[in-house]
């Protein structure tokens, strides 16, 4: 093969190549990109605005376009936003790993790891027996008692990775957390100094009993007397309980879905143990181990979240007003009861466990 041919072969293959890129490429387009560039508007609002953050944003944004814009309806567009919602959200859970240390569930001390535990059983069984006394759908509830035992809007996206539930309930869920992530910062810092609390007591019971890091963070350090970095560190280590709870999650979806079938229930590993779980882990294990630069964490946390924010947009994309209207007040109130559970049961398990 002459010289010519061989330069004329490889330009063959990068052609080819190329032309499958923008085949794989071509159905998320245009919507792919919009949605994209929404996060990006909800990302600066975020910036302005840190107590609301980017992904609330994202999706009240979202929403808004695809409400008031008719075209941005379109199935053309649809697709893109879907992919945002399902394969960028679990890029997002991936990234977010980076952030988180496995090793800062030893340095929380013994005496904190008890709170945790109560307040996320707390959690998950409020939702539970509270869901049905509300006559709540069971998805519902498991994404407020996901978002508000875990990690808030990361934790119910991890959730929302392996459940794929409606999308009006993934926004009414993340909408109910907002809500009471800023009332927990603006009543968390005077009703502690009421109640004579320590730094070390209130950094537990922000980051115990607050939902999301960014609220954590503004209740914590508005509070003073060194609760912030306490808080953040407990804070983080409540996030990993995203590994476990994940695991069940897909086990009972796995279960649903084989029953709904008629099929006999096998649940392979796959769906026991998702891709985005596993890189969850990776990540976070290459952290523990001081693979990834310290240098790096700003920037790894700011793509977390605005790959969240992307998601969120895209099912914001996806939702219409009529959906969020039919879930009426209740999902509402099971937020609040939840959110006066946790908030009490986490002051009471640090009395019992003398870390006050």
């Amino acid at each position: 093969m002459t010289s010519a041919e061989g330069h004329a072969a490889r330009g063959g293959a990068a052609e080819f190549d190329s032309a499958r890129v923008l085949r794989a490429l071509g159905p998320l387009l245009p919507g792919l990109p919009i949605t994209v560039g929404i996060a990006c508007a909800a990302t600066l609002l975020g910036h302005f605005f840190p107590v609301v953050g980017g992904p609330v944003f994202g999706i009240l944004l979202g929403l808004l376009a695809g409400t008031t814009v008719s075209w941005l309806r379109e199935e053309r567009v649809a697709v893109g936003a879907r992919y945002a919602g399902r394969t960028v959200l679990q890029a997002s859970i991936v990234v977010l790993g980076t952030g988180l240390s496995l090793t800062q569930v030893v340095n929380v001390g013994g005496g904190s790891l008890p709170v945790m535990f109560g307040t996320l059983a707390i959690a998950l069984g409020g939702a539970f027996l509270l869901g049905k006394l509300l006559r709540i759908n069971t998805e519902l509830a498991t994404l407020i008692g996901v978002g508000t035992g875990i990690c808030g809007a990361s934790a119910i996206a991890a959730a929302t990775a392996v459940m794929r539930p409606k999308q009006s309930n993934v926004a009414y869920a993340i909408g109910t957390i907002f809500t009471f992530n800023i009332a927990a910062v603006l009543l968390f810092p005077p009703v502690g100094h009421l109640l004579g609390l320590g730094g070390h007591a209130f950094g537990l019971w922000s980051g115990t009993a607050v939902n999301d890091t960014s609220s954590v963070v503004a209740a914590a350090y508005s509070f003073g007397d060194g609760a912030g970095p306490y808080a953040i560190v407990v804070k983080l280590t409540r996030s990993l309980m995203i590994i476990p709870i994940v695991m069940v999650l897909a086990v009972l979806t796995a279960k649903r879905e084989a029953a709904a079938q008629g099929e006999q229930v096998r649940i392979p590993v796959r769906k026991i143990v998702p891709a985005f779980l596993l890189g969850f882990l990776a990540a976070a294990a290459l952290n523990s181990f001081g693979a990834i630069p310290a240098g790096w964490h700003d920037g790894l946390t700011f793509l977390g979240t605005f790959l969240i924010t992307v998601a969120l947009t895209g099912i914001g994309l996806g939702l219409r007003p009529a959906q969020l209207r039919q879930a009426g007040h209740r999902p509402l109130l099971l937020g609040a009861l939840l959110w006066v559970c946790v908030a009490v049961a986490s002051l009471g398990l640090q009395a019992l466990t003398g870390t006050i």
